[in-house]
């Protein structure tokens, strides 16, 4: 595993609002913890197993966020809707599994907490939880795209 490798992992647990990951592959040992206020890393170790000789630590100051702007939308009727975002990377799915429904369809009444869709990050599957009430009006990704970070997936009109 490469610097590159490394620094990306450790951007992608930092946008994942995980508090820890342990990963383990060939002879080499990564633990990234990161703080709970803002999700940036605050120390990541770095160890190759067998000797138990750590390589140079890799630590991230804070960073501080510009605020988003706001998001252009393509038609006013648009505006009265809330926008469900990817909080992670990964591979969106629409399914629990293959040979089971989706989790929601177009028109669908959601309430808090429901689960609206399954995002793959790393051989990981989180459940995506309705945050609010209401009703899915527009699915805006295929099932089995990748997502990026803060990613819109569906549209809910909460009346």
């Amino acid at each position: 595993m490469d610097l590159k490798e490394i620094q990306n992992l450790i951007k992608f647990v930092s946008n994942s609002g995980v508090a820890e990951v342990k990963l383990e592959t060939g002879d080499i040992k990564i633990t990234i913890r990161t703080t709970l206020e803002g999700n940036t890393p605050d120390i990541t170790y770095v160890q190759q197993a067998p000797m138990q000789q750590a390589v140079p630590q890799i630590a991230q100051a804070p960073v501080s966020q510009a605020p988003a702007a706001p998001a252009a939308t393509p038609a006013d009727d648009n505006a009265k809707y809330i926008t469900v975002k990817s909080p992670m990377i990964g591979t969106f799915y629409r399914k629990p599994a293959p040979d089971k429904a989706p989790f929601v369809e177009v028109g669908a009444t959601i309430g808090k907490g429901d689960v609206l869709c399954v995002v793959e990050a790393m051989k990981l599957f989180n459940e995506i939880e309705a945050e609010i009430s209401g009703k899915i009006v527009k699915i805006l990704v295929d099932d089995m795209s990748p997502v990026e970070f803060d990613q819109p997936l569906f549209l809910v009109d909460p009346s």
